[in-house]
């Protein structure tokens, strides 16, 4: 018996469509540019049409709203990426909140990140690089369920999500910011530790001395 093996790429499972993703950027931030350059890179070899949205930074919110509903509104645009931060004369929520949920790849939509904290509920989509970090412990071949997990940093696109999902695979969490008295303490009872702090850990000697001799030390940054 002859079997067949077929592979389907992106575009199979669109129905012969070729998905298509959204990448907005506002202003000319080197950190954000390099994201998006990134991204723009996995589109092209996933097969993914790619629009780029580059706006300037002194763009208005009321604009970049309107830009996002004309996002929403054309069919051949399946996600949607609004790339944070933005300027501080628009308000990241608002903006966010326009984001039509089963366009919002980023999983910032706050009825995601409301579902992603109830037990029990699934959201659409997951932040990626808090998915990434629950990726790579797995595997690394290391069980969460039952572990002391602390998070260093509790920002909307890592720290707090990162939190979140730890929490769904049974990790008991603990959360070190700015205001954490005694962290290294903290740190030091923990069995991982992922650093989302928007500094690098090696700027933080007792915070890094504290997290020797743990199962793993994920460290989120370009």
């Amino acid at each position: 018996m002859k079997v067949s093996l077929i592979i389907l790429g992106p575009r199979e499972y669109f129905n012969k469509k070729v998905p298509g993703l959204a990448v907005v950027i506002v202003g000319s931030r080197k950190d954000s540019q390099s994201y998006v350059n990134m991204k723009r890179k996995a589109c092209a070899e996933a097969g993914i049409k790619s629009f780029d949205i580059n706006l300037p930074e002194q763009v208005s919110e009321t604009e970049l709203i309107s830009q996002v509903h004309e996002l929403n509104a054309n069919p051949e645009v399946h996600g949607i990426l609004v790339q944070l931060p933005l300027p501080k004369h628009i308000n990241e929520e608002s903006v966010l909140n326009e984001i039509r949920i089963e366009k919002d790849v980023d999983g910032f939509h706050p009825l995601n990140i409301g579902k992603l904290a109830m037990k029990g509920r699934e959201p659409l989509f997951q932040p990626c690089t808090p998915k990434g970090c629950l990726e790579l412990l797995s595997r690394s071949g290391i069980s969460v369920k039952g572990k002391r997990a602390v998070v260093v940093g509790r920002s909307n696109i890592v720290g707090l999500p990162v939190s979140l999902l730890l929490l769904k695979a049974d990790a008991t969490v603990s959360i070190v910011h700015s205001h954490t008295i005694d962290p290294e303490s903290i740190v030091r009872e923990a069995d991982i530790v992922i650093a989302a702090a928007g500094q690098a850990m090696m700027e933080n000697g007792p915070i890094l001395l504290a997290s020797f001799g743990k199962d793993l030390v994920i460290e989120t940054k370009i």
